[in-house]
């Protein structure tokens, strides 16, 4: 018994051309991928490797540490005061996101999901706050959190406000909230659920990618704020926070650049490991907030 053998396909000229542009397409958009990722990524290595120096090879143009001085991160670890900036960056940061959430979601399910009378005026107005810079009006609410309610020296007058909601979480979760179709609603109410259950046992479920985006971004911004501590909690050293403690280690004439950089290092670290985790809803949640309008 016989058995014959595949022919070679043949290749025309037009089908060798064809492949080659397609390898040549792979490895520019390939290329352009991995300068985009160390463009990205080497800042981050230069801070681990300048924080793993002594202080005198930070001065120079050496860019792997001689000596590897783990030692580094205990002694501003040991920083007399950095644990309280740890807790009171947890506190605003967590706390804060909290509130912003609660306050946030029945504020956005209104404009998302309800028929009244103003509904537009009020989701420009939304808007609008979005584009009032915090400059503008951070006079007149020092003068009413420090002179009125005596909460200077405190972050207070930071978390107290999330409270009452925030305009960007607002927009992105209504956004995210359009995108919910009405029929799942319309079966609750019929169920016999009213607008509160409806909320909790339907809306939120089905929200929790855009929540989580929510979430996130305000806790990136908690975590990272200078602005706010600065003005409220400058005065009192028990109340900063990690980005606000970080100007400590800049002495007046000299900078332990090692330490300096070993404290950012720790001061991101929470922030890189919540994004890796959470990256997936993360970016589900602001990839649907534009899906309706």
């Amino acid at each position: 018994m016989t058995y014959a053998l595949d022919a070679p396909v043949a290749t025309t000229p037009a089908a060798r051309v064809a492949r080659r542009k397609a390898l040549l397409h792979w490895i520019g958009v390939h290329a352009l991928g991995v300068a985009a990722a160390l463009f990205f990524v080497l800042p981050f290595v230069f801070i681990v490797l300048t924080s793993l120096m002594d202080n005198q090879q930070t001065l120079t143009r050496d860019l792997i540490p001689d000596h590897w001085q783990w030692s580094n991160y205990k002694k501003v670890w040991d920083t007399p005061g950095f644990l309280t900036w740890w807790r009171n960056t947890l506190v605003y940061a967590g706390l804060g996101t909290v509130l912003t959430v609660v306050s946030s979601v029945p504020v956005a399910y209104a404009l998302a999901k309800f028929r009244f009378r103003g509904r537009n005026l009020s989701m420009m107005l939304v808007i609008s706050m979005m584009m009032l810079p915090p400059q503008v009006i951070i006079i007149p609410m020092y003068l009413f959190w420090a002179k009125q309610l005596d909460l200077s020296g405190t972050l207070w007058p930071l978390i107290v406000p999330m409270a009452f909601g925030d305009a960007f979480s607002i927009f992105l979760l209504r956004q995210f909230l359009m995108t919910i179709p009405n029929e799942y609603l319309d079966a609750a109410k019929v169920d016999g659920c009213g607008e509160l259950r409806t909320l909790l046992r339907v809306v939120l479920p089905m929200a929790k990618p855009g929540i989580a985006a929510v979430a996130l971004f305000q806790f990136f911004y908690a975590w990272n704020d200078y602005f706010g501590p600065q003005i409220y909690a400058s005065e009192n050293p028990g109340a900063w926070t990690l980005s606000y403690g970080l100007e400590s280690f800049k002495g007046a004439h000299h900078t332990d650049w090692n330490l300096t950089m070993a404290a950012t290092v720790l001061v991101m670290a929470p922030v890189i490991l919540v994004f890796f985790f959470a990256q997936k809803a993360f970016v589900e949640g602001v990839t649907l907030t534009g899906v309706k309008g």
